[in-house]
């Protein structure tokens, strides 16, 4: 896969592809970190094929994301042979889709949840769960309880493979990993309602105020040595919320801070108006959370099509390291890098 970047990817959006890996792959060797944040609905993707190995393999090291990538990690583990895929989705009509809510699946663009497999199957685990820390007094964060239920799970109850659940690998490697918004899914949602019907306490879920808080502390031991990179899937919360931590610690905390060492978002926001997805990194210089010095890609793809891609790529050169620096050493493709 690294020959075949190497070779290929020259110009346009392969070449910011190339070298947005060949970028990582010296920070990784040089002994950096890299924090992940992810935007979308990439775990119904199963962006866990890819991301799983690289969590293991060391090639990512905190992840930020969203209440719906959390729990949909989860799901694919647990329901996976009841999803559904609709790959004719772009010429459905109303009733189409009202029959699929009928069928009690959710439709993600081009596959769908089932409701009965997934939510009410993982329903019955992670309320009592909720209950039983209102009843004890615990405070957690919102990830903490997903990183406990994840690893009960047993290997009979998988439908998935539990090596290709991301969520699974990062609760194992008790990876940093901060939910922004977590109330904006389907379980945060869930939660609201038990809170409401006074089942359990909001103060049970640690606040976003406090996931920043906390954050403070993992980013300073992320960014020691060589530093750590910023690996960024789509936009919003889960993007800006970690990303500013560094102006944050300097302003803020008014303490010495380590800048991002790397930065690459991946994105099919076209450059816009006041909009955070859209917006060039050049725009985070003037907001302290890039410098002029930062190494910065922007990918203008569909993530689903290059993510797998460049970790198949870091994975290939954790594999051999001395091969991938032979062949990015060779030149294949360098005239144009």
């Amino acid at each position: 896969m690294l020959e075949f970047v190497l070779r290929n990817y020259t110009n346009f959006n392969a070449r910011a592809l190339r070298n947005a890996l060949l970028a990582y792959w010296d920070h990784i060797e040089s002994g950096g970190r890299m924090f992940w944040a992810m935007a979308g609905a990439m775990s119904s993707a199963q962006i866990g094929i890819t991301l799983a190995p690289a969590i293991r393999a060391g090639l990512v090291h905190g992840l930020s994301v969203t209440g719906a990538n959390l729990e949909e990690s989860l799901f694919r583990l647990v329901a996976h042979d009841h999803y559904k895929d609709f790959p004719d989705y772009r010429y459905f009509t109303k009733d189409d889709d009202t029959r699929i809510l009928n069928d009690r699946m959710r439709r993600v663009t081009d596959t769908s949840i089932p409701e009965d497999e997934a939510f009410r199957a993982v329903e019955k685990y992670l309320v009592p769960m909720w209950k039983q820390a209102n009843a004890t007094g615990e405070r957690r964060f919102w990830h903490e309880y997903f990183y406990e239920l994840v690893q009960m799970i047993e290997p009979a109850l998988c439908q998935g493979e539990p090596e290709e659940c991301w969520l699974l690998a990062a609760a194992r490697a008790q990876l940093p990993m901060v939910v922004p918004g977590y109330e904006d899914s389907t379980f945060g949602n869930i939660f609201a309602a038990h809170v409401k019907m006074g089942e359990c306490s909001a103060a049970i879920a640690k606040s976003g105020i406090e996931a920043m808080a906390a954050f403070y502390d993992s980013y300073e031991q992320l960014s020691a040595g060589a530093g750590v990179g910023f690996f960024q899937i789509g936009g919003g919360i889960a993007g800006d919320f970690p990303i500013c931590v560094v102006p944050s610690v300097k302003y803020d905390l008014e303490r010495p801070v380590s800048p991002w060492a790397y930065f690459c978002q991946i994105s099919d926001s076209t450059t816009s108006y006041g909009s955070y997805s859209g917006a060039t990194p050049n725009e985070k210089i003037t907001w302290d959370k890039l410098t002029a010095d930062t190494p910065m890609f922007v990918i203008e793809s569909d993530a689903t099509l290059v993510v797998p891609l460049m970790l198949s790529a870091l994975l290939e050169c954790r594999r051999d390291p001395a091969a991938a620096r032979a062949l990015i050493a060779d030149g294949s493709g360098a005239n144009s890098r």
